[in-house]
């Protein structure tokens, strides 16, 4: 079984696991889309530097039929596929009240005892699989523009909605406790910039659109 990981810092786990986030976008990267190299054993990082960029150029460059051809290829072998059962990744100290967690644990021989000294307890990049108890279900995979997002989108990636008790006019957010804004894509984009790097809302990346049911 394979993981996904979702932000902690800015509640975008807990929105999946409340059932409030449905849908993840992921950034395509264009070296997949060519002949992978075994190694760089030998390349300098500048040659390495200029294959990336190559296989970007390309990408971004593609249109009609080569673009098509680029896009089904990046769709067939995406990290995802449709009907696929998915663990959401969570540190094992975060789940030491879980139930479940603790039941895997026993089928799975993974002695109580020592959870703690496994690199899993405070990194969530080193969880089994198999011992988390919560998992998504993908239920649609597409490719698009990062911008291209809709606003409904924008609140099935977790935004937060808020409802004004005097004139129930709408504001959004990133998560409760952050400021508000009138459009859910203000802070959609300001989000994805605290993910995945400053400027990634500005360039508008081709991005794999996931979309989830969670399954407990």
């Amino acid at each position: 079984m394979k993981k996904i990981m979702f932000n902690d810092q800015y509640g975008i786990t807990e929105a999946v696991l409340d059932g409030r986030k449905t849908q993840t976008r992921r950034i395509l990267n264009p070296t997949m889309l060519f002949e992978r190299l075994d190694t760089y054993e030998g390349w300098t990082k500048e040659s390495i530097a200029d294959w990336k960029e190559f296989c970007k150029d390309r990408l971004y460059k593609a249109e009609g039929e080569e673009l098509k051809e680029m896009l089904d290829y990046a769709l067939e072998h995406s990290s995802y596929k449709v009907g696929e059962k998915v663990a959401i990744a969570q540190r094992y100290i975060d789940l030491a009240n879980n139930d479940e967690f603790y039941r895997l644990c026993s089928i799975h021989g993974m002695p109580l005892e020592y959870i703690g000294y496994e690199k899993g307890y405070n990194n969530k990049m080193f969880v089994k699989a198999h011992l988390m108890p919560s998992h998504i279900y993908i239920t649609n995979v597409r490719i698009e523009r990062l911008q291209d997002i809709s606003e409904e989108d924008c609140l099935a990636e977790g935004i937060v909605d808020f409802e004004s008790k005097i004139n129930k006019a709408h504001f959004y957010s990133i998560t409760d406790e952050s400021a508000t804004y009138s459009m859910p894509r203000n802070p959609f984009a300001i989000l994805i910039d605290k993910i995945s790097g400053k400027g990634t809302w500005a360039s508008n990346p081709l991005v794999f659109v996931y979309d989830f049911l969670l399954v407990k």
